[in-house]
């Protein structure tokens, strides 16, 4: 029988709807939106996982339940009642320039739980497979721009093109460039002085993994396991906090 109350897809998702109300609750998130609603909706997926952990079905089964399709709709019902597909437009459109950087973490993090909730059902269709790196999506990039953090010379940010959308990934490697094929981890955004980083790129011995198969935006083909390392631990970091 597989223990659902300790499988990482269903912890990683509870501990980010927890960090999806303390981002919304906390920020300066200017324009019209139905906060009252967006709380709401949040909050009654705490009870929907809270009965997948006591299903005791396994997850190929738990991306079948009820539970599973009620979650996707209060997500859908969260980003519509956030102002819609472009939600987070206005509030950059409506924010001063001292304001920015708060608000891009702040619009990561909801990036994020949007990310965890909609990809659940593909990470619980591969099976029984108890791993903290199984928590977040793993999907193939394509690098579209590469510049030097404005402060730090050790640092490079990044523009990644995802297929469904593009994201900033902060990186350590220096030997990045454009058109490079990646493996991004879509872990909870983390500021590297000043910047936003929303995911983090693959790599094991000689740096980031730079020539990656598979399709764009998807789970890529061959990751060696030792790159999922540090992903793993960041995991592990993650729901401990």
């Amino acid at each position: 029988m597989w223990d659902t109350s300790e499988d990482y897809r269903l912890l990683v998702v509870e501990k980010s709807i927890e960090l999806f109300l303390k981002t919304v609750e906390g920020a300066n998130l200017k324009g019209k939106w139905n906060k009252k609603q967006v709380l709401q909706a949040a909050r009654k997926m705490t009870s929907e996982i809270q009965t997948l952990y006591y299903s005791y079905l396994s997850p190929v089964e738990i991306a079948e339940t009820p539970q599973m399709g009620l979650l996707e709709k209060q997500a859908d019902e969260i980003k519509e009642a956030l102002g819609g597909d472009l939600w987070h437009k206005q509030f950059l459109e409506l924010a001063s320039r001292d304001e920015k950087e708060k608000l891009e973490e702040a619009i990561a993090k909801i990036k994020f739980f949007f990310e965890t909730i909609y990809g659940l059902k593909q990470r619980l269709s591969l099976g029984e497979i108890k791993d903290p790196v199984m928590g977040v999506d793993i999907k193939k990039g394509e690098i579209l721009s590469v510049s030097k953090h404005p402060q730090a010379d050790q640092l490079l940010v990044c523009n990644v093109n995802l297929h469904e959308r593009a994201i900033t990934v902060v990186t350590n490697d220096l030997e990045v460039k454009e058109k490079n094929q990646v493996a991004v981890a879509l872990l909870p955004p983390e500021v590297f002085m000043g910047i936003t980083s929303e995911g983090m790129f693959l790599g094991a011995g000689a740096g980031v993994l730079k020539d990656v198969k598979g399709d764009l935006g998807k789970l890529p083909h061959g990751i060696p396991l030792d790159a999922l390392n540090e992903a793993r631990n960041l995991v592990e970091t993650f729901l401990g906090n």
